[in-house]
């Protein structure tokens, strides 16, 4: 056993206590250490977390986009009942359910203006058609015309111009029945004839704001006046119809290039008399009232609602006649297109999008006519909202969105609404309009009234 020694004993508790001290020096710095790297970790994985919640907020919002208008687009949701206003629905719900709109952000996206103005303008159709004055219009044309020619001229020319002031589609279910009684006591083929109707309410309905769902939409995104409107596009439908004429006429020489004369008979018609001489006054006061520059949302509304004051006719009638899926579709769409756009179309996306020459009008009119064909014109006119609000002269670009969206629709058979129910509405009173029969007439006639717009535009731009 070692013998203390008085030198060394007294230096033992001092390094003791060095080693201590050097030891809790080496542990807080092992924790200031651990401490730093804990809060690198957690703010790399905050932020790793916050990049990637984005990432599936952008994913969600393009997958419930792209859902949506493939079903519009096809016309139902395949093997189920789903069609095209329940998937705007639909999308429109999803995208207020993902978070990706909060639901005041949700209401301010429906456009209440272009809602307010189709309702109006569907009771004010509803009303002339339950009066009688389209089955009067018609009996007229089935007396007057003496050959097919003329009979194919008034039919262009009943549907091109009530297209441009009373929506076009509501005016091809109203006029489609009717032309195929006409055709048929007269003896006639029907197709052609049908054709017109269609085409004719497409290019018709270029001219105005409130000739079209699309056209009601970039009226009220745009504010363009009314009468700047139709003063910028009415040339191009009048040129249109024309076309309309001359192509159908071309296509079907059989049924046109004949020296046979029409032998019409009178028809009785059912008129309510009253109703119709309302509601062409109620009809004259709100054409006048757009071209005022009052705005047409409260125009339509006004109107359909003066004439809801009725003694003879049920409300319960009118409202039958009204497009309840359509107006469902568009409110559905305005939340869908603002929750893509929010989640999407960033600054630097619209701007790379800009870098296309939207501001060309040759350019921008394809894409719109394409897109068209692609989703259908109103969503169409919906996706290309943010792109055009940006450029440098928004009103003439709104002008050829609505010209090219328009008469793009003739195209195909499945190129527009108006088309569809001509399609269907004939096919229920067995006559059938092939794709290539429409295809024939339809495409020739979009290529030169695009190519008619695009000219006019520019020289008027």
């Amino acid at each position: 056993m070692l013998a203390p020694n008085p030198l060394t004993d007294h230096i033992s508790p001092v390094r003791a206590q060095d080693t201590r001290r050097r030891r809790s020096i080496k542990l807080a710095l092992g924790v200031c250490c651990a401490l730093l790297l804990s809060a690198g970790a957690v703010g790399w994985l905050s932020e790793s977390a916050i990049a990637w919640r984005q990432d599936m907020i952008v994913m969600a919002a393009i997958l419930i986009f792209v859902s949506t208008y493939a079903v519009i687009a096809i016309g139902k949701l395949p093997g189920f009942h789903l069609d095209r206003a329940g998937a705007a629905l639909l999308g429109g719900s999803l995208m207020a359910a993902t978070g990706l709109l909060s639901l005041d952000d949700a209401y301010r996206a429906i456009d209440i203006d272009t809602l307010a103005l189709l309702l109006g303008m569907m009771i004010v159709v509803a009303n002339v058609r339950l009066s009688g004055f389209f089955r009067l219009v018609n009996n007229s044309m089935t007396m007057r015309a003496r050959h097919p020619l003329l009979l194919l001229a008034a039919v262009t020319l009943v549907s091109g111009f009530f297209s441009a002031f009373l929506v076009n589609d509501a005016i091809c279910l109203v006029l489609t029945p009717l032309i195929l009684d006409c055709v048929t006591r007269l003896r006639r083929n029907p197709v052609p004839y049908l054709l017109a109707v269609a085409m004719a309410s497409n290019v018709g309905s270029t001219a105005t704001i409130t000739g079209n769902p699309q056209n009601i939409l970039i009226g009220s995104f745009s504010q363009i006046p009314y009468a700047t409107f139709s003063a910028a596009l009415g040339p191009v439908a009048a040129a249109g119809l024309v076309l309309t004429v001359l192509l159908i006429a071309v296509f079907f020489p059989g049924e046109f290039w004949t020296r046979e004369r029409l032998r019409g008979q009178a028809e009785s018609v059912r008129v309510h008399q009253p109703l119709m001489i309302k509601s062409l006054v109620v009809i004259l006061a709100m054409v006048t009232a757009y071209f005022a520059g009052q705005p047409p949302a409260k125009v339509a509304l006004i109107a359909g609602s003066v004439l809801l004051i009725t003694r003879r006719i049920k409300s319960e009638k009118v409202y039958r006649q009204i497009d309840w899926p359509l107006l469902l579709m568009f409110m559905g769409l305005f939340v869908v297109v603002a929750g893509f756009e929010k989640a999407v179309l960033t600054p630097e996306a619209v701007r790379a999008v800009g870098s296309l020459h939207l501001d060309q009008i040759p350019i921008l009119s394809l894409i719109t006519a394409g897109l068209s064909n692609l989703v259908s014109n109103v969503p169409a006119v919906l996706v290309l909202k943010p792109f055009v609000a940006s450029l440098p002269d928004p009103q003439r670009t709104w002008l050829a969105v609505a010209m090219s969206s328009t008469l793009a629709g003739n195209l195909t058979l499945v190129g527009s609404v108006a088309n569809l129910i001509v399609v269907q509405v004939a096919r229920a009173r067995g006559v059938t309009i092939g794709f290539w029969e429409y295809a024939k007439v339809g495409a020739p006639l979009t290529v030169l009234t695009l190519l008619i717009g695009v000219l006019w535009l520019q020289a008027t731009g």
